[in-house]
């Protein structure tokens, strides 16, 4: 960019301007908002490609909605006989007494005869059950002879058709295509009415069985027909010696007990709970007549019932992951037949789990449309801590929606990705909000420490204890310097806009005796703005130079100018603040108060006979003198030379800026055109403040701008009350003209007569106050209501800088 020769800066073109802009807005308005958009890009992306990690949190998910479920009732109907350790302990009382135990003798020992189960398939469905499925393998012919097949065959030619015999295939991996014949029960056994089913499963990515055997058959057939080539289509039955006869064991189960399963499009089993859900028999008891008469009423208690055998002996470890299997909150295991007997009660109730949307990319689009809505939400606030609130809210309501259509409706929705999404988009966030935080609170950090010593930027720094060592740093980095190889500093006194002020020392005098410079700093480096502060700082130090000739202002010692800051030396007055006494004893007595108007009267009267308005008195610019006990009026440093053409004070004067402290400046120069009795208002304000121990703030005022505050002072001196409520008149019209006007007034007063104590109202309402009275606010706004006196011209130029 040219600069050219006058200092003046070449705007900047169209192309500029968007340039920087479209920069401005990247870097700053919507770099988080790309950061949460690749979060959830991510979580769609991920889902859409359907990746083994989302399988593996959808699963995790679904457990847990389970388990946070917890059990619910089975179906009555559905009921296991189970091989438990009981059963085969019995056999031991057969060993033990054989006369006494003859219809044990078929479970003396492991494995067991096959006329055990013969006989429990007849005693079962000759007392009314509906079917009979075995989970055990019978693939190789019995240890104990040709006999005892011949006898459970015999058996199956009877009651077949209502029988299933468990196939089971071994341990192949079927992504790689490798084909086994499944382990079928004997041929002889096949060759009768009897049901085929499978007992295998398949493994989810977290390591649990969820969906139902028929979900590994198909997964089975795909798998051979991508190896042979072969066409999809319906599997054909081609006889009984062939796999492709063999259901899954739930469905070979409804279809032996005459059960027409639902229409359900599922494939997810529908658990009911833990191990021992399910109705559990001891297979002993239909063998040995006492239980079998005593405990299932002679074999009544089966009526109407699929009977499910299986084991559950800890010793024979068939056992499997699955919700509420081996888990954190459910850590026991649930046996194979109890898994059998879920998928049976599953198909038999159509409630078998489905997915909402089935095709991975849809699924995709879906938690990509979730996340922009949760973004969107995100974005009611500015607040980090406030979008994570919005985000953790999203994800809670996300959850229980899910969960609701898992245990509720039997359907699968995409859950765990998009949590996962809105959890990251929300650490994402907060930890992007945190580091942009930090970088303004860098930033601020460095702007507290140019200004370090301002009363406004301690009090900043006094409520922030990180901030604590700014002022460390800035004292000593200032403590020590010499200025004009004359004056070392030794203090930092206050800051405030562009000075700073500070205690130092003479050193080119006798004792180096101590002094007060004030320090106004350019911050500006166009050479008119610094040509500009020479002649406002040239005439700023001739005002103070003939406003010291007074004895209650501090005298200028000198003034210099250094690498582009002006200094001014004064004289420094030993003494307390107005503000440290009113601190320490609230209030002041009349007599006091009278005798400090007295005593300061003279001096501002002195000011304005050089043409000049302080603007800012007030109790932090008086100072007591510890010499003499005397008032001095400090701080000039808002004053500006009046013209000599002004003769009258009540003709017009020229428009400023409204200089001064709120609360203490009436509304004309809170407007910019103040005139010599705004500072007899500003003392009035002061006078008030020390008779009540009321701040400006506190102090009510009438719905037409008067102070009220005559009741909070018990035994007030009405003649003095005349005399400040005319120095705080809203109408300046209606004020003293002078300030030798004010003083005559007051020193017709007696002081003998005015009290020394003060006592005033607790409080800042009182049942006294006067009807009318408001309370004024801590945070005062410049007065807006003008005197009806005053010109026009005053009025137009005051509604032109609103």
């Amino acid at each position: 960019m040219d600069v050219p020769p006058n200092g003046e800066t070449t705007p900047l073109t169209p192309e500029d301007k968007l340039a920087h802009y479209w920069r401005r807005n990247l870097l700053t308005r919507h770099w988080r908002l790309a950061l949460l958009g690749f979060c959830i890009s991510a979580a769609a992306a991920a889902t859409g490609l359907n990746l083994g990690l989302v399988a593996l949190w959808e699963r995790q998910v679904q457990t847990l909605f389970f388990e946070l479920r917890g059990p619910v009732s089975p179906p009555d109907d559905v009921v296991i006989l189970a091989i438990d350790e009981e059963s085969l302990a019995q056999g031991q009382h057969y060993l033990n007494d054989p006369q006494r135990y003859p219809q044990l003798q078929s479970i003396q020992a492991w494995p067991w005869q096959r006329q055990a189960y013969a006989t429990a398939i007849e005693k079962l469905l000759r007392a009314g059950a509906r079917a009979v499925a075995l989970d055990v393998v019978f693939s190789a012919p019995s240890t104990y002879g040709e006999a005892d097949d011949a006898a459970l065959t015999q058996t199956l030619q009877t009651y077949g058709d209502r029988v299933v015999l468990a196939a089971e295939y071994g341990n192949i991996d079927i992504r790689q295509g490798e084909l086994i014949q499944p382990l079928l029960p004997l041929l002889r056994f096949r060759e009768t009415p009897v049901q085929i089913g499978a007992i295998n499963f398949l493994v989810e990515p977290d390591g649990r069985i969820h969906r139902l055997s028929e979900a590994f058959l198909s997964a089975l057939h795909q798998s051979e027909q991508r190896l042979t080539g072969a066409a999809p289509g319906p599997e054909i039955d081609s006889g009984p010696s062939s796999d492709r006869s063999i259901l899954s064991f739930a469905q070979a189960t409804l279809s032996a007990a005459k059960i027409e399963p639902p229409p359900d499009v599922g494939e997810s089993i529908y658990f009911y709970g833990p191990g021992g859900t399910f109705t559990q028999i001891p297979f002993w008891y239909v063998l040995d007549p006492d239980p079998w008469q005593n405990q299932l009423d002679s074999g009544a208690f089966f009526k109407d019932k699929t009977v499910l055998i299986g084991t559950t002996a800890t010793i024979h470890q068939d056992f499997h992951s699955a919700p509420f299997s081996q888990t954190l909150l459910y850590p026991q295991s649930m046996a194979g037949v109890e898994i059998l007997a879920n998928t049976v009660a599953t198909a038999a109730a159509g409630r078998a789990i489905r997915p909402l949307i089935r095709l991975p990319w849809l699924n995709g689009i879906a938690v990509l449309l979730l996340g922009i809505g949760v973004i969107g939400l995100m974005q009611l606030s500015h607040k980090p801590w406030q979008r994570f609130s919005w985000a953790m809210a999203s994800l809670v309501c996300w959850g229980l929606v899910g969960y609701g259509a898992l245990v509720g409706g039997q359907v699968i929705l995409m859950t765990a990705t998009p949590m996962m999404g809105i959890v990251s988009m929300a650490l994402v966030d907060l930890g992007s909000g945190f580091v942009a935080g930090q970088s303004r609170r860098k930033r601020f950090r460095s702007t507290l420490a140019r200004y370090v010593t301002s009363p406004i930027v301690q009090e900043i720094i006094s409520q922030q204890d990180d901030f604590q060592d700014l002022l460390v740093l800035r004292q000593a980095d200032i403590i020590g310097t010499l200025l004009c190889d004359r004056y070392r500093i030794l203090q930092v006194l206050g800051a405030g806009g562009f000075s700073e002020t500070y205690l130092a020392s003479d050193t080119q005098r006798p004792g180096a005796p101590t002094c007060v410079v004030k320090q106004l700093k350019i911050v500006s480096n166009n050479p008119q703005s610094h040509q500009m502060a020479q002649r406002l700082f040239r005439a700023e130090a001739d005002t103070l130079e003939r406003l010291g000739e007074h004895e209650q202002i501090p005298r200028l010692l000198a003034y210099f100018e250094v690498n582009y800051s002006f200094y001014l030396v004064q004289e420094r007055v030993e003494g307390v603040l107005l503000r440290e006494l009113l601190g320490q004893q609230s209030a002041m007595s009349q007599r006091a108060v009278t005798e400090m108007l007295i005593d300061l009267l003279p001096v501002i009267g002195f000011v304005h006979q050089q043409g000049v308005i302080h603007r800012d008195i007030k109790p932090s610019n008086i100072i007591r003198r510890t010499a003499d006990g005397r008032f001095v009026l400090i701080d000039f440093g808002a004053v500006k030379q009046i013209s000599n053409q002004l003769a009258d004070t009540s003709a017009r004067v020229t428009s400023t800026i409204g200089i001064g402290t709120q609360g203490y400046m009436p509304s004309e120069q809170s407007a910019g055109l103040p005139n010599f009795s705004s500072d007899l208002y500003a003392l009035g304000i002061t006078a008030i403040e020390a008779l009540t121990g009321l701040p400006p703030h506190a102090i009510q005022r009438s719905s037409t701008g008067e102070i009220i505050w005559t009741y909070k002072v018990v035994g007030l001196s009405i003649e003095l009350a005349a005399v400040i409520n005319r120095m705080v008149r809203y109408d300046f019209n209606q004020r003293y003209r002078s300030t030798q006007e004010a003083l005559t007034n007051l020193e017709q007063l007696n002081l003998a007569t005015l009290p020394h104590n003060q006592a005033v109202f607790l409080g800042l309402t009182d049942p006294a106050a006067p009807d009318g009275a408001s309370e004024t606010s801590e945070n005062l706004a410049p007065t807006e209501i003008l005197p009806e006196s005053w010109p026009e011209q005053y009025r137009s130029s005051h509604q032109s800088q609103s």
